[in-house]
């Protein structure tokens, strides 16, 4: 199943929180998204349908894979087209909030090829 931006979005969050904090809830990911609870709780649920997360008895959310595999790279793109914005001049917060714009837009092969140009750049 094809995930939408804020599905991706969900689920770089799960991962960034877990990284903090150990224990993911839904009430950790409407505070960190700012979004409200019931809207993450059907979020939750369609991610759980979709199999991209697993909830447990104790409310603990984790990330299947195939789940942890999509957050990984929306993550690394996030981390990487900031710090690429970042080197350019582009204020902090405003690169972090365009990479995230950017990050669910760029086909694989566009950001293969940026992230090859990036890397290629920082080593001259």
């Amino acid at each position: 199943m094809a995930l939408h931006e804020s599905g991706e979005d969900y689920l770089e969050a799960i991962l960034i929180l877990g990284e903090k904090k150990g224990a993911v809830r839904s009430v950790d990911i409407a505070r960190h998204l700012d979004y409200s609870k019931p809207s993450v709780s059907r979020a939750m649920a369609l991610l759980r349908e979709s199999g991209h997360i697993l909830m447990g008895e104790d409310s603990l959310i984790t990330l299947t894979d195939t789940g942890r595999q999509v957050a990984e790279s929306m993550y690394e793109r996030h981390r990487l087209l900031t710090a690429w914005l970042v080197h350019l001049g582009v204020g902090e917060k405003t690169a972090a909030a365009d990479a995230c714009k950017l990050e669910h837009d760029l086909s694989e092969e566009t950001y293969a090829r940026l992230k090859e140009h990036i890397i290629e750049g920082n080593k001259a």
